[in-house]
């Protein structure tokens, strides 16, 4: 597992181009996902060792300019951060639904990192921007104090940014509910 991530989200597709090309060029890091993203976005997610990391999104951002939506760097990311963003992982025992939404993949990753850190809960998955216009979201369980803990602290890091669309917290969902992710 890399040391660091770092993504940045751009609203143009050929901007997002270029900065990634110079994000790899600044530094030795590796490319996680580079990719267009609805509604017309743009985002380059890079890990490696933090200062690879600090100076690549810090190139990124720089040439990034009036296009940069959103970034951020997660020193640690969580291990669990990964399998969800990638797919879904597999829910054993669905206990309390945690869901919260944002405006951004920059900031719904930094949610769902500050919020599995801050409580024993299970993600679910990090869904980001693909035919949702460009919104991501986040989705755990644990019981229900636990859950309440992580949706706060995760919707406070989205919240800051002003890019928070909705946090829920269901207590005992039928699983019906979730019958595509689990």
């Amino acid at each position: 597992m890399k040391a660091a991530i770092g993504l940045v989200e751009l609203s143009s597709i050929a901007k997002g181009l270029e900065v990634s090309d110079a994000m790899l060029k600044r530094a030795d890091i590796e490319i996680i996902v580079n990719r267009t993203i609805c509604p017309g976005k743009y985002m380059i997610l890079i890990g490696g060792d933090v200062d690879a990391v600090n100076a690549s999104i810090e190139t990124g951002i720089e040439i990034s300019a009036d296009e940069l939506v959103d970034h951020f760097i997660i020193p640690n990311v969580h291990p669990s951060i990964f399998p969800a963003i990638s797919g879904v992982n597999p829910v054993v025992d669905l206990q309390a639904l945690g869901v919260i939404e944002s405006f951004s993949v920059a900031s719904i990753i930094e949610a769902a990192d500050a919020a599995v850190k801050s409580a024993s809960v299970d993600l679910i998955t990090v869904y980001l921007a693909m035919a949702i216009g460009g919104k991501g979201y986040v989705m755990f369980t644990g019981d229900v104090s636990s859950v309440e803990t992580a949706v706060e602290t995760g919707a406070a890091a989205i919240a800051k940014k002003g890019l928070l669309v909705q946090k829920v917290v269901i207590p005992h969902p039928r699983k019906e509910v979730l019958q595509s992710w689990i």
